[in-house]
């Protein structure tokens, strides 16, 4: 009879990230070393990273990353783009041969401008702009994936480990001041190159260790702002949740948290007036965008980085600092394994958000 620690039971998917608040610049290679420790938590169904500081030399430009599934649909794609956008650079993504990974999509990138013509008479600010048109491609042109869309970020992903991922990707050849990295163990859907994390709106990318039970409810809610969840996996809507408080209703970050992983009414019961006021509205108005089930997420962006359990924490999560880097994984071996000596490592409790900005932390870490 197998004994306790004799057998490994993985708790599903991996995730880990680095942040510099001096926004120095770390090579990407620190993260394939990070989710390699963490090897048993994927299947080898999908992995991949997202990475901040990347494009220097297109910082104004935005820079979508896209899927074809074959030449139409690039052609399609970019008679829509040109159509609201100036070209300023377009190459495939650098990819090197590797036995692990043999059989991929077109992969591409575009850096961009919006036209000002058609921006001026959108009648929406310049990220709207952005975001629907990423929004349509997704939905409309058959074939065609736009799996990043930010300035100066990007994502890279794929069917593989994620180590493997790293090596295709050539992760190694890029310097970030914030990376993420996720290797996938799906469950429920199935594994291919536009269900693999992280998950990217603009400059915002979402990976996730978990199951969201809520999904159908959270995604009905969602299309009704007019974002569209056909990418096959339930973490599609986490980002647009968040794009939606964040962006759209200017929520804060702990505001947002308090949203998707609310506080129990019987704990809010418990609370000061004002606290309890500011909650109770938080719990009704988005009623539609609490997320039920087991799950941990790091939500990156331009200046920051969150992290996230659910209320019960049921997902491992594990937080570590080291003189300006803020690391987070889901297993602290993830953190050791890129950074032996650390100032300070804990376990943030379920439903509370560490916020990481850039010269300044807030939320767990003091």
């Amino acid at each position: 009879m197998l004994k306790e620690g004799q057998i490994r039971i993985p708790s599903g998917c991996a995730i880990t990230g680095i942040f510099s608040k001096q926004k120095n610049m770390l090579n990407g290679e620190l993260m394939i070393r990070s989710i390699e420790t963490m090897h048993d938590r994927s299947n080898g169904l999908g992995g991949g990273y997202a990475g901040y500081g990347i494009y220097p030399e297109h910082i104004d430009d935005y820079a979508f990353h896209f899927f074809f599934d074959d030449t139409t649909a690039k052609e399609e794609s970019e008679k829509y783009l040109f159509r609201y956008f100036k070209l300023m650079d377009q190459e495939p993504i650098p990819t090197r041969k590797i036995k692990a990974i043999n059989k991929a999509p077109i992969i591409w990138r575009y850096f961009l401008q919006p036209l000002h013509n058609k921006l001026e008479h959108s009648a929406v600010d310049e990220k709207e702009f952005v975001c629907r048109k990423v929004l349509h491609i997704n939905d409309k042109i058959p074939g065609a994936y736009v799996f990043s869309s930010g300035k100066n970020m990007g994502v890279f992903k794929g069917v593989g480990f994620p180590e493997d991922i790293g090596e295709y990707y050539k992760i190694d050849m890029y310097q970030g001041y914030s990376w993420t990295c996720h290797g996938r163990y799906p469950t429920n859907t199935p594994g291919w190159w536009g269900g693999a994390h992280p998950f990217a709106l603009l400059d915002t990318a979402v990976v996730h260790n978990g199951e969201i039970s809520s999904y159908d409810a959270n995604r009905r809610y969602t299309e009704m702002f007019g974002y569209k969840c056909n990418l096959l996996t339930d973490t599609e809507v986490i980002t647009y949740m968040l794009d939606y408080l964040i962006r759209k209703q200017q929520l804060t970050l702990q505001e947002a948290a308090n949203v998707i992983a609310a506080p129990f009414w019987s704990t809010i019961e418990k609370m000061d007036e004002q606290k309890r006021k500011e909650l109770t509205y938080l719990r009704n108005i988005f009623s539609g965008m609490l997320i039920t089930g087991p799950f941990s997420i790091i939500y990156s962006f331009e200046n920051g980085i969150m992290a996230l359990n659910d209320r019960l924490k049921l997902r491992s999560m594990v937080v570590g600092e080291k003189d300006d880097l803020v690391y987070l994984a889901s297993e602290e071996c993830a953190i050791r394994v890129i950074q032996p000596e650390l100032d300070y490592l804990y376990a943030p409790k379920g439903g509370e958000p560490v916020i990481v900005l850039a010269n300044e932390v807030t939320g767990g870490i003091q």
